[in-house]
């Protein structure tokens, strides 16, 4: 599930905003990040989530969008 929601990552905004991106990590391990320069996507495994808990890390960012 972590690779095709990485690939659907990578094509629309390949498609909708002409840039391209870098996909790193493996679904096994649980944690794949879209890296594109200025921003940066991860996505998580429920448990690589409750495990990293990255929200309570950065809590005084602010989230823009949420997918679960």
């Amino acid at each position: 599930m972590l690779d095709a929601l990485a690939d659907s990552v990578l094509e629309e905004i390949r498609k909708k905003h002409k840039k391209k991106g870098k996909k790193e990590g493996l679904a096994r391990d649980g944690w794949v990040v879209v890296d594109f320069g200025d921003v940066v996507v991860h996505l998580f495994s429920p448990d690589q989530r409750e495990f990293y808990r990255l929200e309570e890390l950065w809590s005084e960012g602010k989230v823009l969008v949420r997918l679960q």
